[in-house]
């Protein structure tokens, strides 16, 4: 019976290995789009570029003590947009949500048709329901320069949020949305000639890229406050370029390279710099650099180092106090200062001004992150760390114990920063399903069943329903709990119309998908059907569910056992066999009823058509009787080109 599901398998995993891709996931429902629909519902799928969305490898260390939340990451290939002779056919770049396990909970590389995203985060701080913000990148053709987006929990376009026109792009390092979520804090970089003085070379001019923020107006994208370091951070401060260095072109020495910025409730901001190794806090009344932390000129005391950071956060501040939190990268890509990386939490006195680390977590497996990452305390606590590279990422216990370590089982992509939050996902497109039915015998035929819902979060079991016909009623014929992003449900004989419906763990509908009819071989007999040329009949689903509730054989839960795989769902192969001929029956008696219908609408068409030959007649002759009358066409019109009043439009 599974002869040609097995070959199918086969043939997938053969595929798979052609393309050496077994560190992404492979689905069915996530392969097709309502394409059309007709009235009833009655859905046309077509086929899409896979979604192959990438696995992971996990350690949990104390899963009991992990804060409960999904992963957020936007994997990435290369910075810069692929050309599209280069792009992958599959979506696999993008926003992703997973759970703690690596299970698929959100592919949404398809929303932005595999464009780059940064900075995907959970937005908690809106108005008491999670949101999710992202960047997206800037397109192949610089057709626009990216733009910040917030959605709502049903993956509902909230907000869009354009760049300044003076900026090469929308900056992928941060999409930062204050509370209230009114105005958004994101970074700026732009090419600028600059006077050499600084480096006692007044008579020269080089171009920098200078690095600086805005913040944003979420409704209007007005400008709230611009901030710009040319004329703030003098050149000698970066540890990238030296005085010797000969004058550059653009676009520039990228001396600063700012990769993070907050802000507190006093209007104050941070900012982080990552080639002059230095946090500096700015004035929101001004934008005067009211101190630094780090770097050549620091103004703390300090008992410890970094450089290389990004990230930093305010994790509380009163005034005079403040308690911010960083990636400590301690390298680049050229070189490192020390010998790990680590999340560092900071108590900053601006009165004293003295720092001292309150919390540090070091990177699980003593390696360097020379790009990228993130920090994020969690709600309970916990430090959740994106180390970026491949996706590496860890949560830590308050006293520093490991909880998990997770990575992608891809070296090909990484992730700019990682997030761990709760989110309910509430999508309005229907869940997806696919159906096919396989079979030998006409007394021998399954039907399979693949079911996803993209982006909802709560469901815990799947049911599943039939109809005999497109009009049909539904039939319940099983149920199965989710336990991974797909649920495949496999039951005896031939269900020709199928739809499946999510329901939560409190029994609740959660939402249902349309209906679709199951998918066929084109030719049975070229699979080794020994029946009929046209194939084995659809059965009932009435009929067989009857049946079932007669029986207790362990395939109504929707298991077929081996040792009764010949039987069916009946229990009995005589009881099998008549449910068959009653579900032929019944399916001849609704071709001959929709044949029937057809005839009677075909002659009730001629009817009409006659009446009106016949009327037209009437009215000829009676009008050659009487004098021509000129009609005038509709609004001055050609009479050819007048439209029939029944037409809609088209």
């Amino acid at each position: 019976m599974f002869f040609v599901g097995a070959l199918s398998l086969l043939l997938l995993q053969s595929t798979n290995a052609q393309r050496h891709d077994a560190d992404l996931m492979s689905f069915v429902t996530l392969r097709i789009v309502v394409a059309r629909m007709l009235t009833p519902p009655v859905v046309f799928l077509d086929q899409l570029p896979e979604v192959r969305a990438l696995k992971w490898e996990i350690t949990h260390h104390d899963l009991t003590r992990a804060a409960p939340g999904y992963w957020f990451v936007a994997p990435y290939g290369q910075i810069s947009p692929e050309e599209p002779t280069k792009k992958y056919q599959q979506y696999q770049v993008g926003p992703y949500i997973y759970d703690s396990d690596g299970m698929l909970i959100w592919a949404g590389a398809p929303l932005y048709d595999n464009r780059n995203v940064f900075d995907f985060r959970p937005v908690t701080n809106i108005d008491g329901e999670t949101h999710l913000s992202f960047i997206v990148n800037w397109d192949i053709d610089y057709s626009n320069k990216g733009h910040g987006v917030v959605l709502d929990k049903n993956y509902k376009v909230e907000k869009d949020v354009n760049m300044l026109l003076d900026v090469h792009d929308f900056n992928m390092h941060e999409f930062n949305v204050l509370p209230g979520g009114k105005s958004a804090l994101a970074c700026t970089y732009r090419e600028q000639e600059v006077n050499l003085a600084d480096f006692d070379r007044p008579e020269e001019m080089g171009w920098v890229v200078s690095g600086g923020f805005v913040e944003m107006d979420l409704e209007t994208n007005e400008i709230l406050a611009q901030w710009d370091s040319l004329d703030k951070i003098p050149l000698h401060e970066s540890v990238l370029v030296g005085q010797s260095d000969a004058p550059a072109g653009q676009p520039g020495w990228d001396y600063v390279h700012i990769n993070a910025v907050d802000k507190n409730e006093a209007g104050d901001y941070i900012i982080s710099m990552r080639f002059t190794d230095t946090i500096y806090g700015i004035s929101g009344e001004d934008g005067r650099i009211m101190w630094r932390l780090g770097g050549r000129e620091s103004d703390f005391e300090m008992d410890f180092t970094f450089s290389k950071q990004h990230d930093v956060k305010f994790v509380s501040s009163n005034g005079t106090h403040h308690v911010i939190s960083f990636l400590n990268n301690a390298s680049f890509e050229q070189s490192n200062e020390e010998n790990l990386s680590s999340a560092l939490f900071v108590e900053l006195d601006t009165t004293a001004m003295t720092a001292r680390v309150v919390r540090r977590v070091n990177r699980p497996d003593s390696g360097l992150t020379r790009l990228r990452g993130s920090v994020q305390l969690l709600p309970n606590d916990n430090v959740f760390v994106g180390w970026s590279e491949w996706g590496y990422q860890s949560e830590h216990a308050p006293n520093g114990d490991l909880l998990t370590t997770a990575r992608f089982a891809s070296e090909r992509y990484s992730t700019y920063r990682a997030y761990k939050g709760e989110f309910v996902g509430r999508p309005t497109s229907p869940p997806d399903v696919v159906a096919s039915v396989y079979g030998t015998r006409n007394d021998d035929t399954t039907t399979l069943i693949h079911v996803s819902w993209n982006g909802a979060t709560d469901i815990a079991r799947w049911n599943f329903y039939a109809r005999a016909h497109a009009q049909g009623s539904s039939i319940l014929i099983g149920h199965a709990e989710k336990h991974d992003f797909e649920t495949m449900y496999i039951l005896d004989g031939y269900m020709d119309w199928i739809t499946a419906e999510a329901i939560d763990k409190d029994g609740k509908v959660l939402g249902t998908s349309q209906v679709i009819r199951s998918e066929v071989p084109q030719n049975w007999k070229a699979v080794g059907f020994t029946g009929s040329t046209m194939g084995p009949t659809p059965d009932d689903p009435a009929v067989i569910a009857a049946i079932d509730k007669s029986n207790t054989h362990p395939s109504s839960s929707g298991a077929k056992a081996e040792d009764q795989a010949s039987t069916g769902s009946s229990g009995s192969s005589s009881a099998y066999a008549d449910a068959k001929e009653v579900a032929k029956a019944v399916n001849q008696a609704y071709q001959v009823v929709r044949n029937v219908g057809a005839l009677l609408v075909l002659i009730l068409l001629v009817c009409i058509v006659a009446g009106i030959v016949v009327g037209v007649r009437f009215i000829t002759n009676r009008r050659k009787t009487r004098s021509y009358q000129h009609v005038p066409a509709e609004e001055g019109m050609p009479v050819e080109a007048i439209p029939l009043r029944s037409q809609g439009p088209e």
